[in-house]
């Protein structure tokens, strides 16, 4: 049992992202005993690292292992580990958020009915007080019948999948490793494994990548898969940026290969200002938030509460 937990997890930028007192609360609520330190500077964190047996961060240097002799847990909010430089071993346990799924089901449904029911042109004819009912409708599309793929289909991709299809789409999700249906499929709906890529594009009507980084996806989605897609697809990121080669999603983006795409993630982060990409009428961006919410690091603390009270760690 973890008795002692170092809690390192500020933002600069993103507020909900921040560690404040009352997340300390929740989890010496639902632990009792638990011994919870919070450092808001690195010197601090390393200072107390030694006497800490499980810390909570967004980053983890390798070369800090020496200084933690009694760690048995490194654990972050983050969707995966990308930022951990260190590796599990019989005495250290290391854990990544869980939690994201809906929000990040949210943006992505949020970014298809951008694209579907015409927002930007909606709110162009709105700022020139243009009543406009033929030149919106005519570009309107429904996600009624869309077909839906899914590249990345795990605990993020199969809650995205669940967040749409009420709205009567048909998903194929797409796993490296064949997998049973999650229950809310329907009998149109399938799970396919990635050699099954490039006949699946070639009917896709919105392609969602949900893809982890590292250097078993990179590069996997090519300048091919790109031409495949029908020209009247969308693309949306919300995995890793290191998934495809910028200039190719741009080229396709430009000639006309795909209608759109919504990228919240990018190889290199933040998106250089020197970036076609900003400049696209048909381009949504967001800085890497499709996580962010109010709800972000409650989530986070109560999921990290019921794992240390399963025993699932420590």
């Amino acid at each position: 049992m973890i008795n002692k937990l170092l809690v390192y997890l500020t933002h600069p930028h993103v507020d909900t992202w921040n560690f404040k007192p009352r997340h300390k609360e929740i989890l010496q609520a639902e632990i009792p005993g638990l011994e919870v330190t919070v450092c808001y500077h690195s010197a601090e964190f390393l200072e107390r690292l030694p006497e800490a047996e499980a810390v909570a961060i967004w980053y983890f240097k390798k070369e800090w292992l020496v200084k933690a002799p009694r760690l048995k847990l490194i654990t972050t909010p983050a969707a995966g580990i990308d930022w951990i430089d260190a590796t599990p071993a019989n005495n250290l346990q290391i854990f990544h958020g869980g939690f994201h799924g809906w929000m990040i089901a949210e943006s992505v449904t949020g970014a298809i009915f951008y694209f579907c029911k015409a927002f930007p042109l909606s709110s162009a004819m709105q700022s020139q007080a243009k009543w406009a009912p033929k030149k919106i409708s005519d570009c309107l599309r429904s996600l009624y019948a869309a077909r839906v793929t899914i590249l990345g289909f795990g605990r993020i991709g199969t809650t995205i999948g669940k967040a749409l299809k009420p709205f009567g789409c048909t998903l194929t999700g797409v796993k490296r490793i064949a997998a049973p249906p999650p229950e809310y499929f329907s009998q149109e709906d399938r799970v396919v494994t990635v050699d099954q890529l490039s006949e699946v594009l070639r009917t896709t009507d919105h392609l969602i990548l949900v893809l982890p980084g590292g250097a078993d996806t990179q590069g996997i989605f090519t300048r091919e898969h790109f031409r495949i897609l029908p020209a009247s697809s969308y693309v949306y990121n919300v995995g890793r940026g290191n998934v495809y080669k910028e200039e190719d999603l741009v080229d396709a983006l430009s000639k006309g290969e795909i209608a759109g795409a919504y990228l919240d993630v990018f190889e290199k982060e933040p998106l250089s200002a020197e970036s076609p990409l900003w400049k696209m009428d048909n381009v949504l961006l967001q800085p890497h938030i499709s996580a962010a919410s109010p709800q972000y690091m409650e989530l986070f603390v109560r999921e990290l509460a019921g794992r240390i009270n399963s025993g699932e760690v420590g």
